[in-house]
């Protein structure tokens, strides 16, 4: 029986996905092979890789203004990777907005003069700093946000004006689920086991000319360079879950862009939102107006309570509901891959809940 995945990541994957994948494992195309078993230096799995920044490039609307590579090692190595790219003043600002933004601010500070521009820490992390160009340093080598907050649940509405200077965007746990202006960025990066892939390959795009004078100390894997040239393939690259991402980007094609999956998500954030706003019994601490349409987290009246809901919702099938251990309660992450039917049995399940625990 398939339940209901609300897990933060790796998270639940679209199920034609999963069909077809499962369909083609042992033998990938007629080759008489999985995958998983194919050289990277072959033309089946060049096609693949080709097949995805192609697919990527049009979802996003990515010009050939910038470069795409599919690497390994998570949105965490590029923490150190991206000042480690992006030295030539050895100066960065952060805003730092969560857990992950700050953990993002303290490995920069290991390479470069790493300085927080604004943050939320103060409100617990409930909403996004007012950002004026003015509060950025005009020879920082980059500004760098996280677009939406996994763990808190919050996002930026729209991209903060930097200037002239470079603008950085973690955007793990929203990519590809509304629609954004890549031309505001110099850098996005991304894991991919939140919304596109099973863990294993993160998603760089690079404005042309940023990544040619990394510092001397940044290592040869963590050289965006190095990838760029190699067309991603400089490597053994993480081959399965770059073609798991290649079939989620043709399924999001084929639902009509993310323009359109944009107008889904917001329908299904709007109905969760909308009844723990009309509930006395639930509640979500984050300002409206920087509430994520990807990660809802909530608490009821007490931690007891909480343990509770999470064990009793795991038995119907809606798992993974517990939230980060930092803040406690539930949390409901909502990405591309779970259908409303999924939220409409969670909200069932809650007012059942409210009911019989008032």
């Amino acid at each position: 029986m398939r339940v209901y995945n609300f897990s933060a990541g790796p998270s639940m994957l679209p199920l034609p996905v999963l069909e077809k994948v499962q369909k083609d494992f042992l033998s990938y195309g007629g080759t008489g092979m999985s995958v998983t078993e194919m050289s990277h230096r072959s033309k089946p799995y060049e096609a693949i890789n080709a097949e995805a920044e192609s697919l990527l490039r049009k979802l996003m609307g990515i010009s050939e203004e910038y470069d795409v590579i599919f690497i390994q090692g998570g949105a965490s190595t590029q923490f150190e990777a991206i000042p480690l790219n992006l030295c030539a003043h050895k100066k960065a600002d952060y805003v730092v907005t969560g857990v992950f933004s700050e953990k993002a601010f303290k490995e920069a500070g290991k390479f470069t003069d790493a300085k927080i521009a604004a943050s939320s820490k103060d409100k617990s992390f409930t909403y996004i700093p007012r950002l004026e160009k003015s509060m950025f340093r005009a020879d920082a080598d980059y500004v760098h946000i996280c677009y939406n907050n996994t763990i808190i649940g919050t996002r930026f509405r729209a991209a903060p004006d930097t200037g002239a200077v470079p603008l950085i965007a973690d955007m793990s746990s929203m990519i590809l689920s509304e629609e954004v202006d890549v031309s505001k960025f110099s850098v996005i990066y991304a894991g991919a086991q939140k919304n596109i892939a099973p863990a294993g390959v993160t998603i760089v795009i690079v404005k042309k000319g940023l990544a040619n004078a990394p510092s001397p100390l940044c290592p040869t894997m963590l050289k965006w360079q190095t990838q760029i040239n190699e067309k991603s393939l400089y490597n053994t690259p993480p081959a399965f879950s770059t073609y798991m991402a290649m079939e989620v980007f043709k399924w999001l094609d084929g639902l009509g862009g993310v323009k359109a999956v944009q107008k889904m998500n917001e329908e299904k954030a709007n109905l969760l939102y909308d009844f723990i706003d009309n509930s006395a019994f639930y509640q979500n601490k984050v300002e409206k107006e920087f509430r994520s349409i990807m990660n809802v987290p909530f608490v009821s009246p007490s931690e007891e309570l909480d343990n509770q809901f999470v064990s009793e919702a795991a038995k119907l099938g809606l798992i993974a509901l517990k939230g980060h251990r930092l803040v406690g309660g539930m949390r409901a992450s909502i990405y591309n891959a779970m259908p409303k039917e999924g939220i409409k049995a969670l909200i069932e399940f809650m007012k059942k809940f409210e009911k019989n625990n008032k």
